[in-house]
């Protein structure tokens, strides 16, 4: 990342030729970010379709622009606002996009202005709806270039929907801090299967308290050492609690609801319980048994709905619930554009319904541990409160300080798991944050 460029320095910006280096790639990121925009669709599905005929460098540099430009659209947007009196064309939406990903590379990338601004500037010429624009898209680009970051406005990356939210739950100040992680890039946490101290130091990485492998600049992972050999798979820290507070072990039969892509499946297998890994996803499934089948471990892998599942009975049952996803935004910034409030009523609904059913499967004795990839109370501690409110046969079964490395200022009152992208701090911010999790362990009687 650099910072603002000197005022001085004003790059020209000729249109390259359609030959240009790095300028498919560009168009690629521009299309990506409007498939999000425009359709809701996710950014990896987008980026998977898109890239597909570029060469890994120019891969690497697609996803790089299209999310950084996602990931701080909400200030990149109030700058175009000050930057254009009559605001981006109605009839040419396509320029706001050509301005946003040559603003994301010229403020937060380390890429040449007169690269960012001379695509971006060619993007434009190559569609007759908005060649008409490519001097408003030169003169705009290379204002921000002469002016640098002090000129962005002070304000959320994400929908202000969303960081009210936020506030609502926990804190105005609290609410500002996490908008401002979330907008910067999320570092790279693995879980190994064993020997994770060891694993740290041969991939040149932190061993963090929980038990996870923190990596910054990485690279291509499938290149890194153990990947091949199935030594460890990518998880993030907050992600890799849950499946752990199920505390499971050999001689347990215990079921992992909505499973896929598999990470929590792995870290169950691994404790030499017997594991049934559960989705209705068959496409998500076969990536699980890939997955599974890399790191030289297995489960019974069923095709099911949650809500309706007849298995049974458990020591344990994980439910990893389909949600909103507003914890992970550092990581996929597309999150931040592609829900809406609606969403978070419907995703909450599901959740109690798959918590209902989930109730039915687990022991007497036996443990529950649900969880979700959520910022949103409704998703989490409310969604807990409503089952116990109705299931007066499981009892909260709290989570106690240092369990599993977990931090006391991760524990809400409740005795329950509640990280934020402003957790784990460090002093070098590439190592800093978490996702944003929901964690309870409930006991039935």
């Amino acid at each position: 990342m650099k910072d603002a460029p000197h005022s001085s320095r004003r790059p020209k910006a000729p249109a390259p030729a359609p030959d240009t280096p790095g300028l498919a790639a560009r168009r690629a990121a521009a299309d990506a970010v409007d498939t999000v925009l425009e359709k809701g669709r996710p950014l990896e599905e987008s980026l998977e379709r898109l890239t597909r005929d570029l060469d890994e460098r120019d891969r690497a540099l697609t996803r790089m622009i299209a999310a950084t430009a996602l990931r701080r659209l909400g200030s990149l947007r109030a700058l175009l606002r000050t930057l254009l009196e009559r605001g981006v064309p109605d009839k040419a939406r396509r320029v706001e996009t050509l301005l946003v990903i040559g603003a994301a590379q010229i403020l937060f990338m380390d890429v040449p202005d007169h690269a960012a601004v001379g695509t971006s500037v060619a993007l434009a010429g190559e569609n007759p709806g908005t060649a008409g624009f490519k001097g408003l898209v030169n003169a705009v680009l290379r204002r921000i270039a002469r002016e640098g970051r002090a000129a962005l406005p002070d304000v959320p990356d994400q929908p202000t929907w969303m960081v009210e939210g936020w506030a609502g739950a926990y804190g105005g100040e609290a609410a500002e801090a996490i908008s401002r992680a979330l907008a910067a890039e999320a570092p790279l946490d693995v879980t190994a299967k064993e020997d994770a101290a060891g694993w740290a130091e041969k991939l040149g990485g932190r061993l963090l308290p929980t038990g996870s492998i923190r990596l910054v600049d990485a690279g291509n992972v499938t290149a890194l050492p153990g990947f091949a050999e199935g030594a460890w798979w990518v998880q993030d820290a907050a992600a890799a609690l849950p499946a752990r507070l199920l505390h499971a072990g050999e001689g347990q039969r215990v079921a992992d609801l909505c499973a896929a892509p598999g990470g929590k499946t792995a870290q169950l297998a691994v404790t030499g319980a017997e594991v049934v890994a559960l989705d209705r996803s068959a496409p998500r499934l076969r990536r699980l048994r890939q997955n599974l089948t890399r790191l030289g471990l297995t489960a019974d892998i069923v095709e099911a709905d949650a809500t309706n599942w007849r298995g049974g009975p458990f020591d344990g049952v994980l439910i990893d619930a389909p949600c909103s996803a507003t914890g992970t935004i550092r990581r996929h910034p597309d999150v931040a554009w592609t829900k809406v409030p609606a969403d978070i009523a419907s995703l909450a609904d599901l959740q109690s319904r798959i918590l209902a059913h989930a109730a039915r499967l687990v022991k007497p004795g036996g443990r529950l541990v649900y969880s979700t990839c959520s910022l949103e109370p409704e998703e989490g501690e409310r969604q807990v409160e409503a089952f116990l409110a109705r299931h007066t046969d499981f009892v909260r079964e709290p989570v106690t300080p240092g369990e599993c490395g977990i931090a006391l200022e991760w524990i809400n009152a409740a005795g329950e798991v509640r990280t934020l992208p402003t957790h784990l701090p460090d002093a070098d911010a590439r190592f800093a944050g978490l996702d944003g999790f929901f964690a309870a362990r409930l006991r039935r009687k």
